[in-house]
């Protein structure tokens, strides 16, 4: 009975990591699958999409729908879709209010977020051996890397579209790199925001099919993994997130923009340090904007480890 009480209040709890992951992937930079790893759910994430096979299609031509839900864990994936759908449509517009009133606040606040978490993926590898050293280290060198790359130019040829759509996705659920980001960097964050304010049905769906390919096909190596390799994965992870704080640096002096959709966009920019800045630093807050990102991944944590406890007592 208490199993079954519960059951509700885990999949509200599901949907407001879902609003987390929303409100992180609409900030660009910020990457969705690093909330999902700080909420504690991002191997069940990857082990829900990568249960998409051929199976569920001779099951859905055998009409069996609950063995379909039962086998993607649908639950789940409804509870935290819906959750990042509210959150996308609800703070879309408070998100780009932030980046182009407040940036620096907004900045420091999942600067400190992501530095915590950081240190809370690192902790959860249970060996370090010198490989895993080496691979964090080559992450975040890596990650560093594709923070500073200059975008190429745009283009809307329907093979790159749908390469770019698989490389996205990909990049969506791995923790610390944004998908959005690796959009601008191949050129193609104009194209796809033009071809979706324009309904360009043609080339969403060539985006669309390269998404879904590259998310299903990455997920299964991703549950691979995790499985043979996990404490290889965490390092790597780590390294990636670690890498990729250039990126969400407060304090940035522009050195390229372009106007897309009408609107001036940062295409490159370089880190500075606070007394640098070429405006009003506000330090002090963006500090205090930074230890609340911070406190709030350990508070997430305890939550989480609670819930988990009174799941296991249920």
């Amino acid at each position: 009975m208490k199993r079954t009480s519960n059951r509700p209040r885990s999949y509200i709890l599901i949907g407001l990591k879902g609003m987390a992951m929303g409100a992180a992937d609409v900030v660009p930079g910020v990457s969705g699958g690093t909330i999902a790893f700080i909420t504690g759910i991002y191997e069940q994430l990857i082990n829900s999409i990568s249960s998409f096979d051929h199976l569920l299609v001779k099951k859905l031509f055998k009409g069996d729908i609950r063995s379909i839900w039962r086998q993607v864990n649908g639950d789940f994936l409804l509870s935290l879709f819906i959750g990042i759908g509210v959150s996308v449509l609800t703070l879309m517009r408070l998100a780009n209010y932030l980046l182009e009133n407040a940036p620096i606040l907004l900045w420091s606040f999942f600067f400190g977020l992501v530095l915590a978490s950081i240190l809370y993926i690192g902790k959860q590898i249970d060996r370090w051996k010198l490989v895993n050293v080496l691979a964090m280290l080559l992450a975040v060198v890596t990650a560093f890397y594709i923070t500073k790359l200059t975008p190429a130019d745009g283009t809307d040829d329907l093979v790159y579209v749908f390469f770019c759509g698989m490389i996205a996705i990909s990049a969506m659920i791995l923790p610390g790199i944004s998908g959005a980001f690796i959009l601008v960097l191949m050129g193609a964050y104009a194209t796809v925001t033009k071809a979706v304010s324009e309904f360009d049905l043609k080339l969403i769906a060539v985006f669309g099919s390269g998404a879904i390919i590259g998310l299903l096909s990455f997920s299964k190596l991703l549950k691979w993994l995790f499985v043979h390799h996990r404490n290889l994965v965490l390092a790597i992870l780590t390294g990636f997130i670690a890498g990729s704080l250039n990126k969400i640096w407060p304090w940035k002096s522009v050195l390229q923009s372009q106007m897309i959709n009408g609107k001036e966009k940062v295409i490159s920019e370089e880190s500075i340090l606070p007394w640098n800045y070429d405006g009003e630093s506000k330090m002090f807050l963006a500090i205090a904007m930074a230890v609340i990102g911070f406190i709030l991944i350990f508070a997430l944590e305890y939550f989480s480890d609670k819930n988990k406890s009174l799941s296991d007592k249920g």
